[in-house]
């Protein structure tokens, strides 16, 4: 027999829904204003006219943004520092957090390795001692200057360790009693059974390569070799200083904060497009990686 829910019930779900339909809007407006300012007016952005919808409409900005080849050769530089960073951190990660999630008894010097990665993560040396040890290594103005200073991203290892110790030991000890070694436990025990964590922190190093600017600023002398987020800044300091050429009757058309917001935008593009991909993964891999069995 159906019985039917009492008013209370009812309401309180309704509230319920209300409020996570307003928090859920709070993420989402500031994207959709963020694209309505990219594409309206100098006029009408500096005026403060724009909300959600484009006021005097038009594409000035991105053509701004895209109308030379640097831009498709900074886009470039990203994508192919986001593909060899993430899987280099990835591989890094996995080859780390697994000898480091055994027992002190299989792993003796496991506290010591991990005492140094933390202490390495907590203390900062500073940007002048970063930039010094590049330099000594020769990668100033090279594509390794992105991606290898961030090889091993320590938090992500926490998080990879934390969930190899929840696979259950009955697991690992059924796979030593067939005489899996090491590397067959690590790839056909640990691996297919953290999807989640393998998701989130490949997500967390997607987002850190393709967000990251200042060490494309820092690390790269020659233009050619800036990733999009150093070039998309330099744009902005540019339109500051202002152009020659055939750009003046573009820029007439543009505020910085046209401009930005088209920045920005393009920025999450890319992150927007994978993340629902991962996004059912994300919540369950911060959740169990998080927690210290």
């Amino acid at each position: 027999m159906v019985t039917s829910r009492n008013p209370i019930d009812r309401a309180i779900d309704v509230l319920i829904t209300a409020a996570l339909l307003l928090l859920a809007a709070t993420a989402f407006l500031p994207l959709i204003n963020t694209l309505a300012i990219s594409l309206s007016s100098k006029a009408a952005v500096s005026g403060g006219l724009v909300s959600l919808w484009p006021v005097g409409f038009n594409l000035s900005a991105y053509e701004y943004i895209i109308q030379d080849d640097k831009f498709w050769r900074a886009f470039g530089v990203s994508l192919m520092r986001v593909g060899v960073g993430a899987a280099l951190n990835f591989v890094l990660t996995v080859l780390t957090a697994f000898p480091l999630s055994r027992t002190t008894r299989a792993f003796p010097a496991r506290d010591g390795f991990m005492w140094l990665m933390v202490i390495g993560m907590i203390l900062n040396v500073g940007v002048v001692p970063w930039y010094l040890t590049i330099s000594n290594y020769g990668l100033i103005d090279s594509f390794w200057a992105l991606v290898l200073p961030t090889a091993l991203p320590v938090w992500n290892v926490i998080i990879m360790m934390n969930f190899f110790r929840n696979i259950p030991k009955e697991m690992d000890e059924a796979a030593r009693i067939d005489g899996a070694n090491p590397w067959q436990l690590l790839w056909y025990v640990y691996l297919p059974t953290s999807l989640p964590a393998m998701a989130t922190v490949t997500l967390f190093s997607v987002v850190g390569h393709w967000n990251a600017f200042f060490d494309g600023l820092v690390l790269m002398n020659n233009p050619d070799n800036y990733p999009l987020q150093t070039y998309i800044q330099q744009l902005v300091i540019a339109q500051r200083l202002g152009l020659q050429g055939g750009q003046a009757e573009l820029l007439g058309k543009l505020s910085n904060n046209t401009l930005n917001a088209a920045k920005l935008f393009i920025a999450m593009v890319p992150i927007l497009a994978v993340y629902p991909f991962l996004q059912r993964y994300f919540i369950r891999g911060i959740m169990l990686g998080a927690v210290k069995e």
